[in-house]
């Protein structure tokens, strides 16, 4: 219980600091575990599922460092909502993504069409993305264009990390098999429309979603947060490893380079 000399308010910023920090040290554990379990090669299923749920624990606790932890948890659950909703209707229509058969590998499904954990990824990709997004927009948080500049930078991010995602999915994890489509180019088997489906989508959901992510109360500068840059470089760090054990050599050498120079930018627009 809280000290009654404590004010009300300092007690709630310690709980979200303890939180945040525990949230950050139960993804980096998590993602050790996971990485390690790729590259010996077990069946165990576990360590990702335990990555992915302490990736949204993760992510709720950053965005409670800037607003109302009901708001951070409104956010998190519409994007699952909504996220869960497209990809529904994709499963069932072959759009927006294009059309895929779930393999078994994919666990339970949900309403038996679903695999339940894909709708949990879509809040980690697009918040961390818009983390990532802040990180490298920084010096130009003050413009007038900042909001559309950082929506657009985090649907190309969230489409990269699909495109970092889509050959551990497909071709390691073997979640899913992409159906051939009528335009032959395709990486790792998944169509190009994906990747664009990926960022038209997160550009609604963010374009929605925004409003609830603007803080009401003035704010003091605060010091750049990297969590959501280690979520997101965390997930390539996953799919890189999985693809090296299946000698899929192209895309650990796109999730290198992709990390590689948003680190670089994230790095360069935190120093502002």
């Amino acid at each position: 219980m809280p000290n009654r000399d404590q004010p009300p308010s300092d007690f709630a910023d310690k709980l979200k600091s303890g939180f945040y920090w525990a949230t950050v040290l139960l993804s980096a554990a998590a993602l050790i575990v996971a990485v390690i379990k790729c590259l010996v090669a077990t069946n165990l299923n576990w360590p990702e599922t335990a990555l992915l749920s302490a990736a949204v624990a993760g992510t709720v606790a950053t965005l409670s460092r800037q607003l109302p932890l009901l708001h951070a948890l409104a956010v998190t659950v519409l994007i699952i909502l909504i996220g869960g909703g497209v990809s529904t209707l994709n499963a069932k229509t072959g759009m927006p993504f294009g059309a895929n058969i779930v393999g078994q590998a994919s666990g339970a499904r949900l309403f038996d069409i679903l695999p339940w954990a894909l709708p949990l990824l879509w809040p980690v990709a697009i918040l961390s993305s818009r983390g990532v997004a802040r990180l490298i927009l920084r010096p130009w948080r003050k413009t007038k264009s900042y909001g559309f500049r950082l929506i657009g930078l985090a649907a190309v991010l969230a489409a990269l990390f699909d495109f970092a995602f889509e050959p551990f999915a497909s071709r390691v994890k073997h979640y899913w098999y992409w159906e051939p489509t009528a335009l032959p180019v395709t990486w790792q088997g998944a169509p190009l429309v994906d990747f664009f489906g990926w960022m038209v989508v997160t550009i609604l959901i963010l374009a929605f979603v925004t409003p609830l992510l603007i803080s009401k109360k003035p704010r003091q500068r605060s010091a750049p947060d990297f969590f959501p840059l280690g979520i997101w470089l965390g997930g390539l760090v996953l799919f890189g490893a999985g693809c090296a054990v299946q000698k899929i050599w192209p895309a650990v050498a796109a999730d290198a380079t992709i990390g590689m120079i948003a680190t670089v930018f994230a790095l360069r627009g935190a120093r502002w």
